[in-house]
């Protein structure tokens, strides 16, 4: 059995991935049904034997996954303006010296997020939200691709794309019931689907492009992560390019672009990163994105259609937004049907009217965008009407600025939007509440706002459509369980105007308490790095308001308890501030970073004459320089490590 699953994952490595057979479909079949009778007859399957990759009975649900690294999303570009400018940038964050980029596509799917350990494939999971995914592993073992044993017997993570070929599209359609509209959802849905045989169906494929994680190796740049992928068998980008001038990088990327219709899978752009890891590592990330890669955006696909009508829809703020009903049109094999258009200006600056021909654009090929109405006029054009009064609840309107606004707090759309956005993941995360479910019990009159659902009994429920004896015994658990979220889920689920996931951390960290929170004043909340004076503002009309204490009062007095950890290990860089430069041999830049935060310092990218402290790594360079001219302190990694209290460790 080891001998015949080695020999045909070395077909099967041959035929998907290098696309050299050996041997024809008839000689694969025989050796694959001797190892299928050999399982059946010992009731044994190797861990690595290609008869996984069927699929088989249905998971109940998916479980949630950890990631060992953090997958990061990248920042983004759609004019070569803006990718001079990301170049520029990098040069004043690391000057001197010959840059490489490597430039590979980027391909349009759903990243996948590998584990092997001793050379066997573990793990798999979707990206989720860059910490925790969802695990798929039985889904991804379908891909013919994804090797399931490597000669690595180290520890890894390997992040790729999952993908339907568009020849594999063209077959599914032909034989099947309901066609698949578009490559990339197909790939999407089908690692999603809970039934692996669903996912076998549609006979997928991955492309691999990052080694997150790995013990045991050292990798030193793009160049030597691509041949390490390579050696254990993994399918790489067919295009990668390497590049010392951006001007150069640019030309290639209309080269791309020209014979993107060329490929038998979907792709949305190009991706261009540094090589060299060291020099990565000096850059580092922004809350989201790596500063040492970007993902240039192709131009969107465009098409014509007629605007039947437009929709006024409430959001939780009370913002009127109008959406355009289309006549369906296929864009890039999506058929679209609808369109956001920002505001009455927006439809007045574009001359639309109902039964115009409009010009439609998947804007970042995803977010349908009226560009404009066509040179043709229709016979039946008629005036787009702009509401007088509130089309969900009648209330009078108010103009602020170029949007229309609904003046009842309690107007229906707005309590819906206000309750799922309070239990949503990054906010109260209370399970099984959606917007849908939401807006059932609103209108059922069951819930009037958050405090209402936080004090929600089995009574209230019981008797509501689809709510079963099951399904409320969940919901009560989920409320109970969100009780006790930090005090940073809890301040952004208050859903208090222009304070996003970041400032409700950055005031959490800050005031340390909600009474210290809801007591700050303009000028201590001013005072934070990042709030400007329209969030102070916000922050302080929330509070003060009757809405915002009335509901804060009563979520405390349903049992919430917002408390705030503090992640303050010591004091040894109370107060001061610190520059780290070179490559940290121990641990990553991020871990630093949260090491000096944890000690009360505060991370900075440039030495000046306020620097306290250099923590200088190997190949130190420029800012090492001028912390030497300016006599500010340099600290070696070990006496870094020393004052934190940290004994080293490897990466």
């Amino acid at each position: 059995m080891r001998a015949l699953v080695d020999e045909l994952n070395k077909h099967a490595y041959r035929y998907y991935v290098l696309d050299d057979p050996t041997i024809s479909d008839g000689e694969y079949d025989k050796l694959y049904d001797e190892l299928l009778a050999l399982e059946k007859e010992t009731g044994v399957r190797l861990p690595d034997s290609p008869t996984r990759r069927v699929g088989g009975e249905p998971l109940k649900e998916f479980v949630q996954h950890r990631h060992l690294a953090p997958l990061w999303s990248l920042d983004k570009s759609q004019t070569t303006a803006g990718l001079r400018e990301w170049a520029e940038r990098v040069d004043k964050l690391a000057p001197g010296g010959e840059k490489e980029y490597s430039l590979e596509y980027k391909f349009d799917g759903l990243t996948i997020n590998l584990t092997y350990e001793g050379g066997q494939l573990v793990g798999a999971a979707t990206r989720g939200n860059g910490e925790v995914g969802e695990e798929i592993l039985p889904q991804v073992r379908t891909i013919q691709s994804v090797p399931l044993s490597i000669p690595f017997l180290g520890r890894m993570e390997v992040q790729g794309e999952g993908i339907m070929p568009l020849s594999a599209l063209r077959r599914y359609n032909e034989t099947a019931e309901e066609p698949l509209k578009n490559a990339r959802n197909a790939a999407a849905g089908a690692l999603r689907n809970l039934d692996a045989r669903v996912t076998a169906s549609r006979h997928l494929d991955a492309y691999f492009y990052n080694v997150g994680y790995i013990e045991g190796k050292t990798l030193r740049d793009h160049h030597e992560m691509r041949q390490f992928l390579i050696d254990n068998r993994f399918r790489v980008s067919p295009y990668t390019r390497y590049f010392t001038d951006i001007e150069e990088l640019i030309e290639a990327l209309d080269e791309i672009e020209t014979h993107r219709g060329d490929l038998d899978f979907l792709i949305d752009g190009a991706v261009i990163k540094l090589t060299d890891f060291a020099l990565r590592e000096r850059l580092g990330y922004t809350d989201r994105f790596p500063r040492w890669a970007i993902a240039f955006k192709f131009e969107a696909e465009e098409a014509t259609t007629r605007l039947l009508s437009v929709k006024w829809e409430v959001g939780r703020t009370g913002k009127l937004t109008p959406s355009a009903v289309l006549e369906p049109v296929d864009i890039g094999g999506v058929t679209v049907r609808a369109a956001t258009l920002n505001n009455a200006g927006d439809i007045a600056r574009k001359k639309l009217r109902l039964n115009a021909r409009v010009f439609i654009r998947r804007s970042n090929d995803v977010i349908p965008e009226i560009l404009g109405r066509t040179d043709e006029p229709q016979q039946d054009e008629r005036q787009i009407g702009i509401p007088a009064v509130c089309p969900a609840c009648g209330a009078p309107l108010e103009q602020r600025g170029a949007h229309i606004f609904c003046t009842n707090e309690n107007c229906p759309p707005r309590v819906v939007g206000r309750l799922a956005h309070f239990a949503g993941r990054e906010a109260m995360d209370i399970e099984g509440f959606s917007e849908k479910t939401a807006a059932l019990l609103v209108e059922q009159g069951v819930v009037r706002d958050a405090a209402d659902m936080m004090t929600l009994t089995e009574d209230r429920l019981q008797g509501l459509p689809l709510f079963k004896d099951k399904r409320i015994e969940n919901l009560i658990a989920a409320v109970a369980r969100s009780k006790a979220r930090p005090l940073d889920a809890f301040l952004f689920a208050l859903g208090i105007p222009n304070v996003g996931r970041k400032t409700a951390r950055d005031l959490a960290a800050a005031f340390g308490s909600l009474d210290a929170v809801r007591a700050a004043s303009r000028e201590e909340l001013i005072a934070l790095p990042d709030v400007g004076e329209i969030v102070a503002d916000s922050i302080c009309a929330f509070f003060a308001s009757d809405y915002g204490r009335g509901l804060t009062d009563r979520l405390l007095a349903a049992g919430c308890a917002p408390a705030w950890e503090s992640q303050r290990l010591g004091d040894a860089f109370e107060g001061r501030t610190v520059v780290l430069t070179g490559t940290l041999t121990t641990m990553g830049r991020k871990t630093a970073s949260d090491l000096i935060a944890a000690h009360g310092g505060k991370v900075t990218g440039s030495v000046s004459g306020k620097t306290d402290f250099v923590v200088a790594g190997e190949n130190a360079g420029s800012k090492l320089e001028k912390a030497e001219k300016l006599g500010v302190r340099v600290l070696s990694e070990q006496e870094f490590l020393d004052m934190v209290g940290r004994a080293p460790q490897g990466r």
